[in-house]
């Protein structure tokens, strides 16, 4: 079967800073891999990779056979940044933040059909957000409004998802929402790629880890990426030792 996502041998640079080195990644189809890394890594360089807003200086990439435009145009990657540009002032509702991702589904005049609202409807029940429907965007918290992100992404019917950081800066009901919301898509076939700093998630968000320091530390099964000695090369930190 074709992997959602195989990247071979790329390398990005800006000017004279080598973003990727050589990366190679394969997440085969109903799987979610944890992109793990410290800040400068590359890990939003890959992001980019794979949705092909950036071109690699040498290697390829495909997302579910297809070139990333090609995969992009026909709307099988979904992706939630770390941060949005917003307006937060803006007078959007949260429904019709979540209905920015039937976008490339609907015509010219980007006129909702049934099946644009039921899938709307439904991204806001999963994420937990059906009662905040009608509230402004820049009401909600930080969480809320992360979750609001994913629902768009959700709402998308995307096979491949990408997050970057969906954690950072949500309390622990969204985080919680999130991991269980995630951890459920792989059995709808749904592939995601999930950057994220917060290790103590990825045994139980991830069936596969990579660790990224520009070039391809380790990559695996979460227990063998996070091993203490793994983690030292990449984070530079030692665990702490055990009691006598």
């Amino acid at each position: 079967m074709t992997p959602a996502i195989e990247v071979t041998d790329a390398t990005v640079r800006y000017g004279d800073v080598l973003a990727l080195d050589g990366v190679s990644l394969t997440v085969p189809r109903g799987r979610v891999c944890g992109l793990l890394g410290t800040n400068g890594s590359g890990k939003s360089t890959l992001f980019k990779t794979v949705l092909g807003l950036v071109r690699t200086d040498r290697g390829r990439v495909h997302v579910l056979g297809r070139t990333s435009a090609a995969a992009r145009r026909a709307g099988l990657i979904g992706y939630v940044p770390q941060s949005e540009q917003v307006d937060w002032a803006f007078p959007v509702r949260v429904h019709d933040v979540v209905m920015m991702g039937r976008y490339g589904r609907m015509g010219p005049r980007r006129r909702p059909r049934p099946d644009d609202r039921r899938a709307v409807e439904a991204a806001l029940e999963r994420t937990g957000l059906a009662e905040l429907a009608e509230r402004r965007i820049g009401a909600l918290s930080g969480g809320q409004r992360k979750r609001a992100f994913v629902a768009r992404a959700l709402a998308q019917e995307a096979d491949v998802l990408l997050l970057d950081e969906p954690f950072a800066g949500v309390d622990r009901r969204s985080e919680e929402t999130i991991v269980d919301l995630l951890r459920s898509l792989p059995a709808e076939d749904t592939t995601l790629l999930v950057s994220t700093h917060d290790l103590a998630q990825v045994p139980r968000l991830c069936d596969d880890a990579l660790l990224l320091q520009r070039r391809v530390l380790a990559h695996g099964t979460p227990a063998h990426v996070l091993r203490p000695e793994v983690l030292m090369e990449a984070f530079g930190v030692r665990t702490a030792p055990e009691a006598a």
